[in-house]
């Protein structure tokens, strides 16, 4: 889809937060680094579809002006709607060549795997620009994801030079225990979002990353 390098600490924003408080530490994550950050399809009830559009175009603004890509957690007609730069899926699409026809420019593509190399295979024969693992630890945030054995990960790197990224319940002092791994970057919910921190986790993420 594209050919933009992704790597890093990939943060996973949450909507059904308080929109202030929200904004408020992406923007300081942004400060610390992140690198690309996804907007979860995980809106409040009442939020009406143009107030959806208007959040993510606002952290689309915020995210360029660090150079920073924003995609869509599923959702991928909000890209029609808005100019975000890509789609996350959560599984394979059903008919992802419309997909492209329908959404007819360049994005980001990258699409959740757990223990089931078949999704690599896939995503490297429809052009995908990443692949990231949940989850490689318990996590509140990635209930419904099993856990991915190491072993997965390693034969996942033998298959495809695709950017690869974990998830689910990593913390800084985390990253160490996946020593031996392949993987690209890190993406991450609470561990930012719920911190008191952002910027200074965000920092943290990054300095653990610079060591593997």
């Amino acid at each position: 889809m594209t050919k933009q390098k992704l790597n890093g600490v990939y943060l996973v924003v949450d909507p059904a937060m308080d929109q202030s408080v929200l904004l408020d530490k992406v923007e300081q994550a942004l400060e610390g680094g992140v690198n690309i950050l996804q907007i979860w399809n995980h809106w409040p009830d009442q939020m009406q579809s143009g107030d959806k559009q208007q959040l993510a175009s606002y952290i689309r603004e915020m995210a360029h002006r660090y150079e920073v890509p924003v995609l869509m957690n599923d959702d991928w007609k909000m890209l029609k709607k808005t100019d975000l730069n890509g789609v996350h899926f959560d599984e394979i699409p059903e008919d992802f060549e419309k997909i492209k026809e329908e959404i007819a420019r360049d994005f980001i593509a990258g699409i959740t795997c757990s223990n089931d190399l078949e999704v690599i295979e896939w995503a490297e024969e429809n052009g995908f620009d990443y692949v990231s693992f949940c989850a490689m630890f318990p996590s509140p945030s990635m209930g419904s994801c099993e856990i991915v054995k190491p072993e997965t990960v390693k034969k996942a790197r033998e298959i495809t030079d695709m950017p690869l990224f974990v998830s689910g319940g990593i913390t800084p002092e985390k990253i160490s225990e996946l020593d031996g791994l392949e993987f690209n970057g890190v993406a991450v919910i609470s561990g930012i979002l719920q911190d008191d921190k952002p910027q200074q986790q965000t920092l943290n993420y990054n300095e653990a990353l610079n060591k593997t």
